[in-house]
């Protein structure tokens, strides 16, 4: 090689070479499609199916989990969501539906496409979720995983709070996971309602690892103790990265032990102010 190109080139290389270590540092930490749980526009939905789809659009959402709108069937409520490039990954189900009949649910899920069926309430008396209602659930839970694993889908459990009610040297969270066939049963955290609970997002992705496979992305206002009701106000819903949760830390371990999507679910009365600022503060966070 000429004498005086040696120099420049080796130049341009470490240039390069600095310019990918800085492009490895503000690298996005945040990789998946962005994802809305249904409920975010429960108030749109009821009045304009179409519009609520083409303002999810127009986010850059892909990725839903959600079930047919009332007076809908699955099939229309898929080839709408098909249209606009929108998947719908994982749907829910009551708890005493999928008890009674889980091919009723299998089917729906289905024909929605989608791989995932969540349930996110445990029947219980109010503020007193208890070990007998906790057995009761590990039981079910068990019975109707291995019938949707059977037909192709994956059965999770959406947490809210409540179970994390104290039990022997944990909670009842740990007990029903613990006591829940991995092949049968998994997880979908809610972040906002785990801390919500007094439980520790982070330690519980480090504790059960690859049991959760989805997560809601949502944030608990500051200062806000929380109980194990299951409940708050809406207003304690916040736009991401305004409140008290560690969203970085938790997405950098979910990518870590395999959680397959992400929801964002505004369950405050502004979604539509608080959603484009809650995908902007995902897309911003680097790794």
């Amino acid at each position: 090689m000429n004498k005086i190109l040696f120099p420049f080139c080796l130049a341009i290389a470490v240039a390069f070479s600095l310019t990918d270590s800085v492009a490895q540092k503000g690298k996005s930490l945040y990789t998946f499609p962005i994802g809305v749980q249904a409920y975010t526009y429960r108030a749109s939905f009821p009045k304009d199916v179409v519009a609520t789809l083409d303002t999810i659009k127009a986010l850059g959402i892909t990725d839903m989990e959600a079930g047919a709108p009332k007076g809908m069937t699955e099939t229309e409520f898929k080839k709408l969501c098909d249209e606009r490039g929108i998947t719908i990954s994982s749907t829910g189900s009551g708890y005493e539906q999928i008890v009674k009949d889980p091919m009723e649910t299998v089917n729906k899920a289905k024909a929605l496409g989608a791989s995932f069926v969540m349930v996110a309430w445990i029947p219980h008396q109010k503020g007193n979720f208890n070990l007998e209602n906790a057995k009761k659930a590990v039981a079910d839970f068990n019975r109707v995983g291995k019938v949707l694993k059977e037909n192709g889908l994956t059965f999770c459990y959406h947490d809210h709070g409540y179970e994390f009610q104290p039990h022997e040297d944990g909670t009842l969270f740990d007990y029903i996971v613990k006591n829940t066939d991995p092949k049968y049963v998994s997880f979908e955290m809610d972040i906002l309602w785990t801390q919500h609970g007094g439980a520790d997002p982070v330690a519980l992705l480090n504790k059960y690892g690859s049991r959760f496979k989805l997560m809601h992305l949502k944030d608990l206002k500051k200062g806000i103790k929380g109980d194990l009701t299951g409940g708050t106000p809406a207003e304690n819903d916040v736009t991401l990265g305004d409140g008290q949760v560690n969203i970085p830390e938790i997405i950098r371990l979910g990518k870590k032990v395999g959680v397959k999507h992400y929801y964002i679910e505004d369950e405050s009365n502004k979604e539509y102010e608080q959603m484009p600022k809650s995908i902007a503060y995902i897309k911003s966070l680097k790794q």
